[in-house]
C-alpha cells in the first residue's frame, strides 16, 4: 500500500519533560502550549522553503516550447544549449523551434536526436549558446514511491514557470514510467519531474484526463532518469536516431466513458480485461467510475476479488489524490475509507496492483453523514 508521509510535530509535552521541579505547573504548561502551536508552523516553514529552494535551482533551466504547431516545455543540460524534451512534442514541428528561456528570451533551436524503440524523448540543441544555467540529473535508481515530487513547465502554453508539487504515487521500472500526483497539464509536455534536491527525476510525458476538459485530474506521468540517462549518453556518443522512430503520442490517457457508483447502492460486478482501460503507469487495467459526494460524508469503499489483486485510486473533485490503496481489506480485497472534503463530483480508478491482471471483481461503496463536532476533531 503506498502511503503519504506527513510531518509529526515533536509533542511540547515530551520537549518540557526536563522543566519539571524547575518551574512551576503554569510556566510548563504555557511553554508546553506555545511549543504545541509553534510545532505545525515549523513544519509548514519547512516544507514551504524546500519548495523555495527547488524552485529556484531548477526554473532558470526550464524552457517553454513552440514549435508552431504545438507548445511544450524542456529541460536546459548542458550549457551550450541541449535541451532535453518529449519526442511528441517535436515531432512535427516546423524548422527551426522556437524556445523562451527563463529570463524571457526567445531563441532558435534544432532536432539533435530522437528516442528509440518507442521512447518518448528528444533532445534540441540552441543555436549559438553557451552559458547557460543547467538541470542537474538525479542519479538513475534514486525514485522511490512516497518521495516528494515537484513539476515546472508552461501548463496551456500561456503560464511558464508554473510550479506544482505533489508525490511519487507510483513506479514502473519495467516500463520506466513514473506515476505522480503533482499537477501536470497540457504544455507541460517534455518539462521535468524534481526531487527535493531540484534534480530531475523524470521528464513530465502524460497525463490522465476523464475527457470532458483537457486538464489534469490527478493523475499524471514521467519518463523515469533511469530510461532518460541511457538516452543521452546515446545521444552524446552519436547512436541516437536523428528522425522520429514512431508517430508522436497523445499526450492525455483520456479513459473510456466512466460508470456511474451510487453510493448505499447494489454491489457492482465488474471485470478488468483485454478492451479496458490502461494506467500507463504500470501497463494495469482499470475501469473509471464517478459518484456524486457531499462535504463531511464518510465513504467507505471495497473492491474485492478472487482472481485479481484489488486496487483503488480515488479523486476528489478538483483532481486531488486523495486515497490510493491495494490489499487495503485483506483477503483479496481494497478498501478506502475517508471523509470527504467538498460537494462534487469524485473519480474512481477500479484497477488491479499488478500489469495486466484480468478478472472479475466486485465494488461497494456505502456513505453516512458525519456530524460537525466529528468533523472538526
Amino acid at each position: 500500500m503506498n502511503t503519504k508521509l506527513l510531518p509529526i510535530a515533536a509533542s511540547g509535552v515530551l520537549a518540557t519533560s526536563s522543566l519539571i521541579g524547575s518551574a512551576g505547573m503554569g510556566a510548563i504548561a504555557l511553554t508546553s502550549q506555545l511549543l504545541l502551536d509553534a510545532a505545525p508552523v515549523s513544519a509548514q516553514a519547512v516544507d514551504e522553503q524546500t519548495n523555495i529552494r527547488v524552485y529556484r535551482q531548477a526554473s532558470a533551466a526550464v524552457v517553454s516550447i513552440n514549435t508552431g504547431r504545438g507548445t511544450g516545455s524542456g529541460s536546459i543540460i548542458s550549457p551550450d544549449g541541449l535541451v532535453l524534451t518529449n519526442a511528441h512534442v517535436v515531432g512535427n514541428a516546423r524548422r527551426p523551434i522556437t524556445l523562451t528561456l527563463a529570463d524571457g528570451r526567445q531563441v532558435p533551436a534544432d532536432i539533435v536526436a530522437f528516442g528509440n524503440n518507442n521512447l518518448d524523448l528528444a533532445v534540441l540543441r540552441i543555436r549559438g549558446a553557451s552559458n547557460l544555467p543547467t538541470m542537474r540529473l538525479a542519479r538513475p535508481g534514486s525514485v522511490q514511491v512516497g518521495q516528494r515530487a515537484f513539476a515546472i513547465g508552461n501548463p496551456f502554453g500561456q503560464f511558464a514557470g508554473t510550479f506544482t508539487v505533489g508525490i511519487v504515487s507510483r513506479i514502473d521500472r519495467q516500463r520506466g514510467l513514473i506515476q505522480t500526483d503533482a499537477a501536470i497539464n497540457p504544455g507541460n509536455s517534455g518539462g521535468p519531474l524534481l526531487n527535493s534536491q531540484g534534480e530531475l527525476i523524470g521528464v513530465n510525458t502524460a497525463i490522465f484526463t476523464n475527457g470532458s476538459t483537457p486538464g489534469n485530474i490527478g493523475i499524471g506521468f514521467a519518463i523515469n532518469i533511469d530510461r532518460v540517462q541511457p538516452f543521452l549518453t546515446a545521444v552524446r556518443q552519436g547512436r541516437a536516431p536523428r528522425v522520429a522512430q514512431t508517430q508522436p503520442q497523445r499526450s492525455n490517457v483520456v479513459p473510456q466513458q466512466s460508470q456511474r457508483l451510487v453510493l448505499n447502492g447494489s454491489p457492482i460486478s465488474g471485470s478488468l480485461g483485454r478492451g479496458d482501460n490502461v494506467l500507463p503507469a504500470d501497463n494495469s487495467f482499470f475501469d473509471f467510475y464517478t459518484f456524486e459526494g457531499r462535504a463531511g460524508q464518510r465513504v467507505s469503499i471495497e473492491m474485492s476479488s478472487q482472481e485479481i489483486e484489488p486496487y483503488l485510486i480515488l479523486l476528489g473533485p478538483d483532481g486531488r489524490e486523495l486515497a490510493q490503496v491495494g490489499d487495503g481489506g485483506g483477503g483479496g480485497n481494497a478498501r478506502i475509507a475517508a471523509i470527504l472534503p467538498q460537494n462534487g463530483t469524485y473519480m474512481l480508478l477500479a484497477n488491479s496492483r499488478e500489469p495486466g491482471e484480468t478478472g472479475a471483481y466486485l465494488l461497494r461503496a456505502v456513505a453516512s453523514s458525519v456530524g460537525r463536532r466529528l468533523q472538526l476533531r
